[in-house]
Order: structure tokens, then sequence, then C-alpha cells
């Protein structure tokens, strides 16, 4: 748990900050895909890719557009 403050209408108010989703996040690469997870494991975000030159209909990302794309989730914290 971290400790964080707030100004509220002129208060300071002492707030516990309880993360949902701990760090650090890390990045799995799978053959479809990146999926961003919590230290805990839990899958925060998927993010689906074409590896061929020819895209599809469902306008994938290229794999390096998710890789960048799912490195720059796992740096939110």
């Amino acid at each position: 748990m971290f400790d964080s403050w707030l100004v509220h209408e002129g208060a300071v108010v002492r707030m516990l900050d309880r993360r949902r989703f701990p760090p650090p996040w890390s990045v799995e690469e799978t053959p479809a895909c990146f999926i961003v997870r919590d230290r805990a494991g839990q899958a925060l975000a998927h993010l689906y890719y074409e590896e061929s030159a020819r895209r599809s209909a469902a306008n994938l990302l290229t794999k390096d557009e998710a890789r960048r794309s799912a490195k720059d989730i796992a740096k939110l914290l």
C-alpha cells in the first residue's frame, strides 16, 4: 500500500492507495498476441497482431506495433 494526499475543497485528505493491479507489470509474447500481466499474473491487456505483410480486414496491429504498445502499457505505473 502507498500513501497519497488529496487536496479537496481546501482540506488536505490522506488516502491509502490500494493498487488493484500490483506492479511491476510484464509483457508475455504468444504466437498471436502480447499479454501485459501484473505481478500476480493477472492479464491486464491482450494486444493481437498480424505477422503477414497483408493485413486482414480486422485491422490488427503489426507485430512491432503490438510489442511497442505492450511495453508502453507495462510502463504506465
